[in-house]
């Protein structure tokens, strides 16, 4: 996890369904043609989500379910402008000493949360200090625990002074660490009634929160950049895709991920298109199968080599996507500085597969199953409920690796459960998840050896003294040179030892009703700038179904 900057942009996070999201790359879509067109307040936007947050703190979440709602609530001190540039959020200017290792933030004045109290310094202040505490359960804890001072000259200055250089020091300070001291402090943050009900000073503010049903939140009418045109923002949970997408057509949902089929086959109709827009871009995110390295099954790394020759990645990339993603091969996605297109790739190869578990030590029964010592060479597969793409990229596995041997089961898990008592508690073999990844290199919080403990996110306990090495390389030199070389170095590590098997890099594939205008699609995606969609006049209704 690195910084959760707002609308999503820069995150490091489980990602819970993979045909959802709303950031990177460029997107494709058409203006609506004629009428009036002016930008008025009003309207509702209902989005459909398979997740649910876990909690609306962001300091605590690890899920983007949470951070897509709490994004929209809270504020950081700077966030990422379309071209990629650090821009001043709740900060308004920062000055950086010349070794670069004080910041000087110099904040706005005059904003509030949304209770009424006025937004100082002190909240920084005591965010950055609950999140270094040791009685908070935080996955972000790291990037902090690197500043070796921070104070507060006046109520509008913030001021961090760190130990040694840290390259993603000025982004690191997202919307993670502002916090209401007036509400929080002397309180448990984890018994705090702002995990379900927060106070921000965001565009939007919570209205009410129905579990397992519906989140809706309402404009904050005194946002400092101004108010939100759109008067509600609704985020509707159904579980199930293709049940989501019967509500889209229905006009009970404007905007939602839909699958590589839906995407290609079932959005082209006439009546489709004239009622809808779609975003085809590529995001930051990758999904991988992760091994769990405390089980011997997968101690010897020929074994996961062997299971990588077994899975053919272009038809997951067929079937699974119609196509729209890439292959992956590494914690790092295509046209990014840090990402190294030179690393070790594993053919689809069957022969290989099994030459090299043959190596290990496994031989097969007359039945076709590999043993070892007597015992089936047999895992189980976990993912989450609600996203059809791991389910069949899971199923394609399963039979890929029956021609080797293996017998593979798979297990789709409620969210929350999934999260609280398998990833958590590392009951697991193997899983199939996402991560969504920040424009720095950074990825400390993933593979350091360090970075294994209840609620990190290196669940997988990997463990590489080079690797950690080349973790704090990369993250203490301002050189771009010798950071791209820390993490190219990561790369072909990473890619022998195969901790995870990096399956792909999918496109988001996004639809939204036609009502909704001020969309510009940018290299950050479609959600950055939400307070400045809205419905025309004429369009503005008290049902969001579209018309016919």
């Amino acid at each position: 996890m690195k910084t959760i900057l707002n609308w999503g942009i820069f995150i490091l996070i489980i990602i819970t369904c993979g045909c959802n999201g709303h950031t990177g790359g460029h997107a494709e879509a058409e203006p609506v043609a004629g009428g009036d067109n002016t930008p008025s307040y009003g309207g509702t936007l209902v989005e459909g989500t398979t997740a649910e947050p876990s909690v609306l703190l962001p300091v605590l979440a690890g899920d983007s379910a949470s951070h897509s709602v709490a994004g929209n609530i809270y504020n950081g001190l700077v966030k990422y402008a379309p071209d990629l540039s650090t821009v001043g959020d709740l900060a308004e200017s920062w000055d950086v000493s010349p070794d670069g290792l004080t910041i000087t933030f110099h904040l706005r004045h005059g904003v509030r949360w949304t209770d009424g109290v006025e937004f100082t310094s002190e909240d920084v202040l005591f965010g950055y200090k609950t999140i270094i505490d040791d009685k908070t359960p935080t996955p972000y804890k790291e990037d902090f625990l690197q500043v070796k001072a921070a104070d507060t000259p006046d109520n509008h200055t913030f001021r961090v002074t760190y130990g040694k250089p840290f390259a993603p020091a000025l982004n690191s300070w997202g919307n993670l660490v502002v916090l209401p001291s007036h509400l929080l402090k002397g309180v448990e943050i984890t018994k705090s009634p702002l995990v379900r009900k927060p106070i921000g000073m965001g565009p939007f503010k919570l209205n009410s929160w129905v579990s397992g049903q519906e989140l809706t939140l309402s404009s904050n009418p005194d946002y400092f950049e101004g108010r939100p045109y759109l008067d509600k923002y609704v985020y509707r949970v159904i579980p199930d895709q293709s049940t989501m997408f019967m509500a889209l057509q229905a006009g009970e949902v404007d905007l939602m991920g839909v699958t590589p089929i839906q995407y290609k086959r079932q959005t082209n109709s006439e009546y489709f298109t004239a009622n809808f827009n779609k975003y085809r871009y590529p995001v930051f995110s990758y999904t991988y199968m992760g091994f769990n390295l405390k089980k011997p099954l997968f101690a010897d790394k020929r074994v996961r080599q062997a299971i990588a020759h077994a899975i053919d990645k272009d038809e997951i990339i067929d079937i699974v996507l119609y196509g729209l993603g890439s292959p992956s091969t590494g914690p790092y996605v295509p046209n990014t500085w840090p990402y190294n297109p030179n690393v070790k790739k594993y053919e689809f190869n069957i022969e290989k597969s099994k030459a090299l578990l043959a190596e290990a030590g496994y031989t097969t029964r007359p039945d076709g199953i590999l043993t070892k010592n007597g015992t089936p060479f047999e895992f189980t597969i976990l993912t989450n409920m609600g996203n059809p793409l791991r389910m069949k990229t899971a199923a394609i596995i399963q039979w890929k690796l029956k021609q080797v041997g293996i017998k593979v089961n798979i297990r789709a898990l409620e969210w929350s459960t999934f999260l609280n008592e398998f990833i958590d508690k590392k009951r697991f073999d193997a899983v199939i998840l996402g991560w969504g990844i920040g424009m720095d290199g950074d990825q400390y919080d993933i593979w350091h050896s360090s970075k294994t403990k209840d609620k990190e996110f290196n669940f997988v306990s990997y463990a590489n003294p080079e690797v950690d090495e080349l973790l704090e390389t990369g993250r203490r030199t301002f050189d771009i040179e010798r950071r791209k070389a820390a993490y190219y170095r990561i790369q072909e590590i990473l890619s022998d030892e195969l901790p995870y098997i990096f399956l792909y890099v999918p496109d988001a594939l996004v639809v939204v009703n036609k009502r909704f205008m001020g969309i510009a699609p940018t290299t950050i995606g479609i959600g950055y700038n939400l307070p400045k969609w809205y419905v025309p006049q004429g369009r503005q209704k008290s049902t969001t179904a579209p018309e016919r």
